[in-house]
């Protein structure tokens, strides 16, 4: 069977879409979309078919539109749908129905036939691992679609590739989707799906239709995302008792660049509030220029750190994030509410890596230790649907080089269709080159002490771009808008708040000693800490930025005229900074401006 990449030119938004009759109810197809269709139909008999589409493409849409054409030519009788998680399910059945497909989302293994009434299922990997006969009998008693979303975890173990060939082999038809190629060992190949090798004792998944990142840059189906990188000198205790101080963004061995990261990563030390405040600022400078309902997501590695993380949100913005967890039998709930609400952030773990549709979240905080290409791609995925032109997304990520390659990859496609205005300077950073292979990368016995963090740079071109020199104000209103700024005015901006949240952070996390230690730092003469009045402006900033969002919300809405607008105007009534990294004093004056405004 042939592999075919879709090779579409430029589209406008207007020609994004297919201009083909779509049924009432039904949502009409990208470009891609129906040119896939058109290549599944060109080989009628084919009985598998597997579509790389990156993470917010629309992979869901395309899957139910070839269900409901398979389901009105009576090529098949019932439609089976395989997903990662119980939430995805529920997601699934969902956009089943608007497209006119009826799946059950709960049908479980210990209940034999499929519903009268119901057109198929949705089920999960672990379900079929459960009771592969089952389902090989519900996939053969009728002419069967199968579609296998994210396939790539019918490898998570050889139980569940041996369950899923068991179960679907003899179905009718095969679908199977991903949002990145995956790589697979020979002994562990996954059923269904065609390889080609790569080396190296790996085998590389082979697609019959590619829609690559940069192809849905083009036709503004997903948004271009800015890489900041973020780096810090971290110090740990390891296990001969010696202490050890190491740079995330300096060269070392893996085993020293894994402990620094790891210690980063501590929601006990500096590295993860200063983060934090700084995804916080950026979603404050979206809300304020065009996206009211922007959010965030904070990714940890494990149940402990996300809520130690929900913690440190709390203490930095003032307002509680959503905590979705994966034992938590409301975290389906939880992600449908955050997805429809205005809440600032989320932490998660892993529930939200793949498959979820989050539109309005622009931002992502990387504070995990995964780090293989799959799961990068479709955590930042969880960021990139567009919904118009103007979004942009920002994912904030430890300065360590495994992240950095990965986030090259990315961004070297974003410079191909929105390259920045001017070329930056020659005496730019080069990227970090990739770590050397190591026989091991384990650290030991590791106790972390303190880490701290400072902006380092922005990925353009394949290098990082530092920040400095002056800085514009009205330049804080194009950061968000994708192909105005340069690399160099980009990374100017992020560097010239980072030294306001670093004063921020510090000034907070000093109170936070002083509380614990019951102690008077001002009076014991330590001319490092920070003054009475910084500390009380640092807790009740995030208070003042949203009753201002809220007013100039009141008087958009009132007034017909932009969120954006609003905000222009009362920076130029009430001058300063933009809302991000004005002071209290301003923000209070801005917010009486506004309420004799109303």
């Amino acid at each position: 069977m042939s592999t075919r990449t879709a090779a579409h030119p430029v589209l406008s938004r207007e020609t994004a879409t297919s201009s083909a009759a779509t049924p009432a109810g039904r949502r009409p197809l990208r470009a891609w979309q129906s040119a896939a269709l058109d290549l599944y139909d060109a080989e009628p008999a084919r009985s598998d078919f597997l579509v790389t589409a990156t993470p917010g493409a629309g992979k869901t849409t395309f899957a139910l539109a070839l269900a409901a054409r398979l389901l009105e030519r009576r090529v098949v009788d019932r439609v089976v749908v395989v997903c990662p998680t119980d939430h995805l399910r529920t997601q699934w059945a969902d956009a089943a129905d608007r497209a006119g497909v009826v799946l059950d989302p709960s049908l479980p293994n210990s209940v034999g036939p499929v519903p009268a009434g119901a057109q198929g299922y949705v089920t999960t990997y672990a379900q079929v691992a459960g009771k592969p006969a089952l389902h090989a009998a519900r996939s053969t008693a009728r002419r069967t679609l199968v579609v296998l979303d994210e396939v790539h975890h019918a490898g998570d173990g050889l139980s569940w590739g041996d369950a899923c060939a068991q179960a679907f082999e003899g179905a009718r038809r095969r679908l199977s989707l991903t949002g990145t190629p995956f790589r697979t060992k020979p002994g562990e190949r996954i059923p269904f799906v065609h390889y080609e090798d790569v080396g190296g004792g790996e085998l590389r998944s082979r697609a019959d239709y590619t829609y690559g990142y940069r192809e849905a840059l083009a036709d503004a189906v997903v948004r271009p995302v800015v890489f900041a990188a973020y780096t810090g000198t971290s110090r740990w205790r390891n296990s001969a008792g010696e202490v050890v101080a190491a740079s995330l963004s300096e060269p070392g061995t893996r085993s020293v660049e894994a402990a620094a990261w790891k210690t980063a990563l501590d929601p006990r030390g500096g590295w993860v509030p200063h983060v934090v405040a700084a995804m916080d600022d950026r979603i404050t400078h979206l809300r304020e220029n065009g996206v009211p309902d922007a959010g965030g997501l904070l990714l940890a590695s494990d149940q402990d750190d996300a809520r130690a993380y929900a913690g440190v949100v709390h203490k930095v913005t003032g307002e509680k994030p959503v905590l979705i967890l994966s034992d938590d039998p409301r975290a389906s709930g939880k992600i449908e509410e955050f997805a429809a609400g205005t809440q600032r952030m989320a932490v998660c773990v892993r529930m939200v890596s793949e498959g979820v549709d989050v539109p309005r979240a622009a931002c992502l905080a990387w504070m995990t230790s995964y780090r293989t290409p799959l799961f990068f791609a479709q955590a930042v995925g969880r960021v990139v649907r567009a919904r118009t032109p103007r979004e942009s997304a920002t994912v904030f990520l430890p300065a360590v080089r495994p992240l950095l390659a990965l986030a090259a990859e990315l961004e070297s496609e974003r410079e191909h269709v929105i390259p920045a205005p001017a070329e930056a300077p020659d005496d730019a950073l080069d990227l970090l080159p990739p770590p050397e292979r190591e026989a091991g990368d384990g650290v030991g016995e590791h106790e972390s002490l303190e880490a701290d963090a400072q902006f380092a740079h922005v990925l353009h071109g394949g290098r990082a771009v530092t920040g400095g020199g002056p800085v514009a104000p009205e330049d804080e209103d194009f950061l968000g808008i994708p192909g105005l700024l340069t690399a160099e005015q980009t990374a100017a901006l992020l560097s010239s708040r980072d030294e306001e949240t670093r004063r921020r952070i510090a000034a907070g996390r000093a109170d936070d000693r002083d509380d614990d230690r019951g102690d008077d730092r001002a009076d014991a003469g330590d001319e490092d800490a920070p003054v009475e009045e910084d500390v009380a402006a640092w807790r009740s900033t995030a208070g003042l930025r949203r009753e201002v969002n809220r007013l100039v919300g009141q008087l958009a809405a009132r007034s017909g005229v932009p969120h954006a607008v609003v905000h222009r105007r009362l920076r130029q009534e009430v001058p300063g900074p933009a809302s991000a990294t004005a002071s209290p004093d301003l923000l209070a004056r801005r917010r009486d401006h506004l309420l004799a405004s109303l």
